[in-house]
């Protein structure tokens, strides 16, 4: 395939459907992010995406949406990026970031609550905030604050922070060096009415995240370096914010996340799970003493906790069992859970996550096959609409959906797995693709049907999306299950999968394809190398060698704990789990892509795959796109690449003759 694809017909083709779903929405919000509601539960303020044609990416901007359903409008103009709503404890005020000024020098704003004018700029810090919390007793503003080569979590897309200075000579190499100075990511303290900011963690500290703990210390998630490999090892600390002194209040063997301390200063929530991506987080939350560090876990049964806030009664806490979001009311005088509400939507974005309400509502943005982005507020297990995100361009998505329903299987061992499968209108059995989530550890859960399955259901195929072991919301054991066997009993369970949906007859067994990215990207390397049912393969931001992901990637930590091996070893699990090493099972035409600015899975991931199948003469193609990082997020380049996908699944799973001719 060429290399400008823009005057073709198939880009043409992809392109007008696109516009036919996305056009109607241009200019106006049609993505929704974590609300937060006003103290006084009169309004909730979120983030919304928007999206103004097919240059570039969503923007975000900031909305209000009044908590009895009355309405909901923009507040935030831009330019660039509105994000993160916070309001002051009286509710005077809501600060936000953005990056107004300088493009991904993201800084903190405030609004004057009664009258929402223009925003004013609250101090300026060197480098890039990426959070900030009101100090409860409402006089101080707690950031997080990173240099601007610091790295990028690879589920927002890797690479650094930094964009660069673009009247810099093109001949300006790229740079990486043990000298850490611009990478570190420090804890600063803002006063709220001055403006004047200092910063109090310590040098040789890295704070990843943080929050109050009353109105003197702050609980932090914190490593001794910066590097993105680092965060899989971060304990909670607890910082003083007077004079800086820091002291472990809990370690984990596994990862640390949304460290939320109580107004009172005594205690801190922490989400504690195994996890391959940083901000991708569903596990147990325990309640940390900041004094004595004594923890406890709370109850909450089946569901893997996501996201916690602390209430005047309590905390509020919302996660996944299996693929369902549920809330729950956590009493932490005794740690138990009760449940508040529980649906089979999407709920937030990598994992559910919300706001609570006074009286003991809450606020979420939901989504699902049939139903656009939306916030609503739930009360006593009943919901109200305050904002929805519908449009023309949504009916033409939906008019290609027959089908979206849960689905579970027996793996051979026996493991009952879960999964969603999406079908065309019409009587299969239809081609399949296998649509494989990144992580591994990560969960398919009912989400906005989006572009891309919509034009891949309007060409009659069939979508596959399952959760396999080492998936959230089914406890910490399950998750485990793929920590050492990466691509071994987790590949058994998408064959077995496949199988089931095969029997079903949902599924042309002649005509299977596989699409995932990231490690859904590495699956969609390996499992045709194990299985010949596999007509074509497009791999997305993939590992396919992990000894060069061990050392060329920022996940060297990562690597080694989840393949528990290291690389040194003759015939470990480095050599005999890369696609690239398989040698004669490599058979399966594969469309490989890749971003040039991605640390995550760096590009030559996927070149390296590419070569090893034109050396045995298998059809491939490689794309790397030069501004993308871990993914591809920017128009047109989204439309080249589902033009690539499209393209390479109509040539080897369509019929070559009549109907029901497979591709052979």
């Amino acid at each position: 395939m060429e290399r400008d694809l823009r005057e073709t017909p198939a880009y043409r083709e992809v392109e007008a459907f696109f516009r036919a779903c996305l056009e109607p929405g241009f200019g106006a919000v049609t993505g929704l992010g974590t609300p937060e509601a006003s103290p006084d539960g009169r309004l909730v303020a979120f983030p919304g995406e928007v999206l103004a044609g097919f240059e570039g990416h969503e923007r975000s901007r900031i909305c209000l949406a009044a908590a009895d359903g009355s309405g909901w409008r923009t507040i935030t103009a831009g330019p660039n990026d509105d994000v993160q709503p916070r309001w002051s404890p009286d509710g005077s005020t809501l600060t936000f970031l953005s990056d107004r000024l300088q493009e991904g020098r993201l800084q903190v704003y405030a609004l004057d609550a009664r009258t929402f004018g223009e925003a004013r700029r609250l101090g300026d810090v060197a480098g890039v905030v990426e959070h900030h919390r009101w100090s409860p007793d409402g006089t101080r503003l707690l950031l997080v604050v990173a240099g601007e080569h610091a790295e990028q979590a690879d589920a927002l897309g890797s690479g650094t922070l930094g964009r660069g200075d673009a009247a810099a000579p093109g001949w300006l190499p790229d740079v990486e060096s043990t000298d850490e100075a611009d990478e570190w990511r420090r804890l600063w303290v803002l006063d709220a009415a001055t403006g004047e900011a200092r910063r109090v963690s310590a040098e040789g500290r890295n704070v990843w995240e943080a929050s109050w703990l009353g109105d003197d210390a702050a609980a932090a998630i914190v490593s001794g370096a910066p590097g993105e490999g680092a965060w899989y090892g971060a304990e909670l600390a607890v910082i003083d914010v007077v004079d800086g002194s820091e002291r472990t209040a809990l370690t984990s063997d596994i990862q640390l996340n949304f460290a939320e301390g109580s107004p009172d200063g005594r205690t801190v929530a922490v989400i504690e799970a195994l996890c391959s991506d940083r901000y991708v987080a569903a596990g147990d939350l325990v309640l940390v003493d900041a004094g004595s560090g004594e923890r406890r876990t709370v109850d909450a049964g089946p569901v893997d906790v996501s996201w916690a806030r602390w209430t005047d009664d309590g905390i509020f806490a919302i996660g996944l069992e299996g693929m369902d979001a549920v809330a729950l009311h956590v009493d932490p005088s005794t740690g138990a859970a009760h449940e508040l509400w529980r649906t089979g939507e999407g709920v937030g974005d990598y994992q559910p996550a919300g706001s609570p309400l006074p009286g003991g509502g809450f606020a979420v943005a939901v989504a699902s096959a049939r139903r656009p982005p939306a916030i609503v507020a739930v009360h006593d297990g009943a919901e109200r609409e305050l904002a929805a995100t519908d449009h023309a361009g949504r009916a033409e998505s939906i008019r290609h959906l027959g089908r979206s329903e849960r689905i579970s299987w027996d793996a051979p061992d026996g493991l009952r797995i879960d999964g969603l499968v999406r079908t065309p209108a019409g009587v299969g059995p239809f081609p399949l693709i296998l649509l494989v989530h990144g992580g591994p550890v990560g969960a398919v859960t009912e989400g906005w049907l989006g572009t891309t399955q919509a034009l891949l259901l309007s060409k009659g195929y069939a979508i596959l999306m399952p959760n396999p072991r080492g998936s959230s919301g089914r406890g910490r054991h399950f998750a485990e299950r793929v920590v050492g066997d990466m691509g071994g009993d987790d590949a058994k369970d998408l064959l077995a999968g496949v199988d089931a949906v095969v029997a079903a007859g949902v599924a042309d067994p002649d005509r299977i394809g596989i699409y995932g990215g990231s490690y859904g990207g590495f699956m969609a390397a390996w499992l045709p190398a194990q299985d010949p049912r596999f007509r074509a393969a497009v791999s997305i931001s993939p590992v396919t060698d992990w000894y060069s992901e061990h050392f060329n990637s920022s996940l060297i930590d990562w690597v080694g704990d989840f393949l528990r091996d290291v690389p040194e070893e003759p015939g470990g699990q480095h050599h005999l789990r890369s696609p690239v090493l398989m040698g004669e099972t490599l058979r399966t035409p594969t469309l490989l892509t890749a971003g040039r600015n991605d640390r995550a899975t760096p590009p030559g991931q996927a070149v390296e795959m590419f070569r090893a199948l034109r050396a045995r003469g298998i059809p491939a193609e490689v794309v790397v796109y030069p501004d993308e990082g871990h993914g591809v997020r920017d128009f047109p380049a989204v439309l080249d690449l589902t033009t690539r996908t499209l393209g390479w699944f109509e040539r080897y799973l369509k019929p070559a003759g009549g109907a029901g001719t497979p591709v052979r």
